[in-house]
């Protein structure tokens, strides 16, 4: 039997778990369906089944994304639900993590929430960069909102108890109803074409989804987007956020607290001014005791005690500088002047004309040392010539004719032995005074020459 082929449970669980994790459409999933076995565990985790009238699925939603719901889910209660589908590995099942829930009967408006925060997501309308700074000081704000809510109460309240000085434009506007989404429009159009609004506050108190919901319409996101002025979005309660929270320029948890984001606090500003004023104070009152410490040592010190002496000194090192200064400029003369005769002199045999008369001297030189040598080598030759012609006269047949001796040709051919010739064989005797013709009567041969 193969064994190889078998693998453990783990094993097995693990490639399932990678399967379902490597799967996009399982990692954003949007499920539909009825509670049932709710328990909130002590570190808030929220455990829970999903069903439907066919089937059911095991689910857990972490403290982290649990914590703000703004309502407790119960058995039976319909809801919808966002999140991923993963492995629990030590039971081998499959199970939903949930992200996000909300009772199923504002679904269709959490739905399109979600879409349109994707779409302006994407766009970039959220992005930092777009961000523009709430200024530090403003004098005119701007509130857009109900004129009969609680919230301009509340707005105008808190602005003229922190910052009385400045000045409050209302826009009323309509802050529900299908209405609502236009006149919030208007509103800013109409605070950006005054040119005088240093800042917006944009929002309502809170309320449920469709309440708020004109905060979260396209028209009104991109509204705030474009607008010129600086806008803080304060819509509902601080768990409350729409898609206006987003594209502003700075979100507020509440009305109130939008008040406060925009205008500083006139107590804290005086305060500060306070501190800034005693620390100023502080550090003149500083400054002039280090001063007056300062004149008091210059008043007690030497220069002013005794100049003349100060002054005599000072002379005395200034004679000392001068006569330095005379040497080291004397020096500096000298030096320069003698860089300047051994420039002059290098310029002078560098001249054409010395190049001149040197060139002149040296081909003299080499002319002289060539007859020299010529005169040498000729010399050598006569003296190696004669030599030669002592030797040659040596060797010469006509020395050795002087002193009896000839030479004998037949046809022109020395005859160097009694073979070469025959009797009556016609030849010619060389001597040393001229020549002989002669007739060969007979032939005499020597019969011991060449052997030893």
């Amino acid at each position: 039997m193969v064994t190889d082929r078998y693998i453990t449970v783990t094993a097995l669980t693990r490639h399932v778990k990678r399967m379902i994790d490597n799967e996009p459409a399982l990692q954003d999933v949007w499920l539909r369906g009825e509670l049932s076995n709710v328990k909130l565990h002590s570190r808030g985790h929220l455990y829970f089944t999903v069903k439907d009238d066919k089937s059911r699925v095991q689910s857990v939603m972490f403290a982290g994304n649990n914590r703000h719901m703004k309502f407790k889910p119960e058995n039976g209660m319909k809801v919808l639900i966002r999140g991923e589908v993963s492995v629990f590995e030590p039971y081998g099942q499959y199970q939903l993590y949930a992200r996000e829930m909300q009772p199923d009967g504002i679904g269709n408006l959490y739905l399109a929430y979600e879409e349109l925060k994707r779409k302006l997501e994407f766009e970039g309308l959220f992005s930092d960069e777009r961000k523009k700074p709430i200024p530090r000081y403003p004098n005119e704000i701007g509130v857009i909102t109900s004129p009969t809510g609680a919230a301009i109460r509340d707005i105008f309240t808190t602005i003229k108890r922190r910052y009385p000085s400045a000045r409050i434009t209302v826009f009323p506007v309509l802050v529900q109803g299908v209405n609502a989404k236009d006149s919030i429009v208007r509103a800013i159009e109409m605070a950006n074409s005054m040119h005088m609004i240093d800042v917006l506050i944009v929002g309502r108190g809170g309320g449920s989804i469709e309440e708020l919901w004109a905060f979260n319409e396209e028209e009104v996101a991109r509204s705030i987007s474009t607008s010129k002025i600086p806008v803080i979005s304060a819509v509902g309660h601080e768990t409350d956020y729409t898609i206006s929270d987003f594209v502003s320029d700075l979100r507020a948890p509440t009305p109130t607290g939008a008040a406060e984001l925009a205008v500083p606090s006139m107590v804290e500003l005086e305060e500060r001014l306070d501190q800034r004023i005693h620390r100023l104070m502080r550090a003149m009152k500083e400054k002039k005791q280090n001063e007056q410490e300062r004149l008091s040592r210059l008043q007690k010190s030497y220069a002013f005690r005794y100049p003349n002496q100060l002054l005599s000194q000072k002379e005395q090192e200034l004679d000392l500088q001068v006569e330095r200064l005379r040497k080291t400029m004397k020096r500096q003369i000298d030096y320069t002047k003698e860089r300047v005769q051994r420039n002059h002199a290098q310029l002078l045999r560098k001249h054409p004309e010395q190049l001149l008369q040197d060139s002149s001297k040296g081909l003299e030189d080499l002319r002289t040392s060539l007859y020299k040598e010529m005169k040498r080598v000729v010399q050598g030759k006569q003296r190696d010539f004669a030599h030669a012609t002592s030797k040659l006269d040596a060797l010469s047949p006509l020395k050795i004719m002087e002193r009896g001796y000839s030479l004998a040709y037949k046809d022109d051919e020395l005859i160097k032995s009694v073979k070469q010739v025959e009797p009556g064989d016609v030849i010619k005797v060389q001597m040393t005074d001229g020549k002989i013709d002669a007739h060969v009567y007979g032939l005499e041969e020597n019969d011991s020459y060449g052997k030893e």
